[in-house]
């Protein structure tokens, strides 16, 4: 299986993620939205950085027990209460992101939602893998 990202001379350099990502050979897993649930079902205490920890920490845990890794992530879409603090937070949120997920960025998107399913979330991740 090979995961190639792709990031043209002709577009802005990424920060934080690649423009496209092509994949061979492999299965895909497919991974609901994650939000900042604790094994209780509670929210995690805490602002958008710790809420975003935890929800990428629960989509990793669901990659993991369908048997892939950080690295088999091809797609991340990251929905948002607020995009502009989404913003602002940028800078820790991409520490949080290459301390759990490392330095290999999947195809991302950040959407602007009015709220989400669980009403004290801030922002929830899917994603699309391509697992060996």
């Amino acid at each position: 299986m090979t995961l190639r990202r792709v990031n043209p001379a002709g577009l802005c350099p990424p920060s934080g993620f690649s423009h496209a990502v092509t994949a061979t050979g492999g299965r895909l897993v497919f991974l609901a939205g994650q939000t900042a649930l604790d094994a209780g079902g509670r929210i995690v205490a805490g602002g958008l950085p710790e809420q975003f920890e935890r929800a990428l920490a629960n989509l990793l845990a669901a990659l993991r027990a369908a048997g892939g890794e950080p690295r088999h992530l091809a797609r991340v879409t990251v929905y948002a209460t607020d995009v502009a603090a989404y913003r602002s937070c940028a800078r820790e949120l991409g520490e949080v992101w290459r301390r759990l997920a490392g330095r290999e960025y999947p195809a991302m998107a950040v959407v602007g939602t009015t709220r989400l399913w669980d009403e004290q979330a801030l922002v929830e991740l899917d994603g699309v893998a391509v697992l060996p």
